[in-house]
């Protein structure tokens, strides 16, 4: 467990190189990624308001009953 050798220093250079360098690849990357989960939350708020029942009125068929009470 001694001190890296020349080899382990330069594989660790070119990585941080990769990740960090050049107009901000890693800070694009997960700005993208944040796009991306926002778009998809929206997504799912926009789907549940056209799928979902509105204030007070049931998503079930109605039985005959319902239909007379709701005449009067």
């Amino acid at each position: 467990m001694g001190s890296f050798s020349i080899w382990h220093w330069a594989i660790v250079a070119v990585i941080v190189l990769l990740l960090f360098g050049g107009r901000g690849k890693l800070s694009g990357l997960m700005g993208d990624a944040a796009k991306g989960i926002k778009a998809f939350r929206e997504g799912l708020k926009d789907d549940a308001k056209k799928d979902g029942p509105t204030d007070g009125v049931s998503s079930l068929p109605r039985t005959e009953a319902e239909k007379e009470e709701l005449k009067r």
